[in-house]
């Protein structure tokens, strides 16, 4: 008995020396930013284009994908989850939302990514895609798939994980999950590091063909990465660039007959926030 009441003790004593509580443990808030190309059983851009019922099922099959994250990183330990509808579009169905998250959806907005600040501990990208000119890139593009832009920033292709990192960034979050296809999966290790924790929902063959995994698959994986990801809080790093930064854009523009030419700016952007813009 006195063997346990002095372990008891101790065990008090060292968490009062280490200021740890139950009701003071640092706040794990994550911030996810969606997309609808890279979610599980997308392929089409019929899908994810035009209002419509292929558009109807893909905005479900997203939320399915959420709703998988949402559960494996409160399991993970994440106490607050802001999920943001990063698709052009917007691609939210609210009678799916998840509980354990706030969802912001709709436009316009006065920012890139609503609320997200300093106080967040990292960030997971979700429903991803590969850059402009990804072979295997399932629906890839950056920013605009009709004009097919494509980005620089310090003499580095980019595509729209780096954009978004680079914001994030900013405020000193880092990327510690991203799903989407192989291809994209690939590109964010390539910027983020072998600790982003990446779960693959299929696989390109082309931009628009893809081989597909089961949905019992892919959520389970979700969920497990979603929880593996709490544990990369801490080893991931905040994707920083050097500023001033060097910007170059190219996209194509279209006459009236439907010929296209190539349209090339350059430029410098002073503040990381502002990269979306120029």
């Amino acid at each position: 008995m006195r063997t346990t009441k002095f372990f008891a003790m101790t065990a008090v004593a060292i968490t009062a020396l280490l200021g740890i509580s139950a009701g003071n443990c640092p706040a794990q808030k994550i911030y996810i930013l969606t997309d609808l190309e890279g979610a599980s059983g997308v392929y089409q851009f019929a899908q994810t284009r035009d209002a419509g019922p292929l558009n109807d099922q893909a905005k479900e099959y997203l939320m399915g994908d959420i709703a998988a994250v949402v559960r494996g990183l409160r399991a993970g330990g994440a106490t607050e989850i802001t999920v943001l509808d990063g698709h052009g579009s917007q691609a939210f169905v609210p009678h799916l939302m998840e509980p354990g998250a706030t969802y912001i959806t709709g436009k316009p907005r006065p920012c890139l990514m609503c609320n997200l600040d300093e106080s967040f501990a990292g960030l997971v990208q979700l429903g991803a895609h590969a850059m402009m000119g990804t072979p295997d890139g399932v629906l890839c593009h950056t920013q605009s798939s009709k004009s097919e832009n494509r980005y620089w920033y310090n003499d580095v292709e980019s595509g729209e994980l780096a954009q978004v990192a680079i914001v994030a960034g900013a405020y000193g979050v880092p990327t510690i999950m991203v799903t989407g296809d192989e291809a994209a999966c690939r590109e964010a290790r390539q910027f983020f590091g072998d600790d982003v924790v990446t779960v693959a929902v299929k696989r390109g063959i082309s931009r628009e063909a893809a081989e597909l995994y089961p949905f019992e698959e892919t959520r389970q994986a979700l969920f497990e990465g979603a929880r593996k990801a709490m544990s990369a809080i801490g080893k991931c790093k905040p994707y920083r660039i050097d500023v001033p930064i060097r910007a170059r854009k190219q996209w194509l523009i279209f006459d009236a007959n439907g010929e296209s030419r190539l349209q090339t700016k350059e430029g410098v952007i002073d503040d990381p926030l502002k990269l979306l813009s120029f």
